[in-house]
């Protein structure tokens, strides 16, 4: 079974740029779709944006559009989320999720979807 490990978050000021990155353990990493979400104090954890098995589909929340970049590198087993033109807003802990049952270049979007989590990263964005 995989097992997720974030890290690459931090603080940073308002405008900055952070880059994630999700190194996967265990077999197979490339049959999972993997996700990014976050979760700030007092709110539901949300999608931030996720990538197909093979990479071909990307699906971002209307707030990551234009600014975050979800990439994989399956010879790496690892998956990253590009992090530019950060807000304060964007202060949560960040995990990576990866989902075994979507088809090829299928993207789910609710947590519920994802069997296996990281631990999470703090991104802590000042103004």
């Amino acid at each position: 079974q995989v097992q997720l490990v974030e890290s690459g978050g931090g603080l940073v000021q308002a405008g900055g740029s952070l880059r994630l990155s999700c190194a996967a353990s265990g077999p197979a990493f490339s049959d999972y779709a993997m996700g990014w979400f976050r979760q700030a104090p007092g709110k539901e954890r949300e999608f931030v944006a996720g990538i197909s098995r093979i990479g071909g589909r990307l699906y971002y929340a209307d707030s990551a559009k234009g600014r975050f970049t979800i990439s994989r590198d399956n010879a790496k087993n690892t998956v990253y989320l590009q992090m530019n033109s950060l807000r304060p807003e964007d202060t949560a802990v960040y995990y990576c999720a990866a989902d075994q049952n979507s088809g090829p270049i299928q993207v789910a979007r609710g947590p519920i979807a994802y069997e296996l989590w990281g631990q999470g990263t703090q991104v802590t964005v000042s103004s």
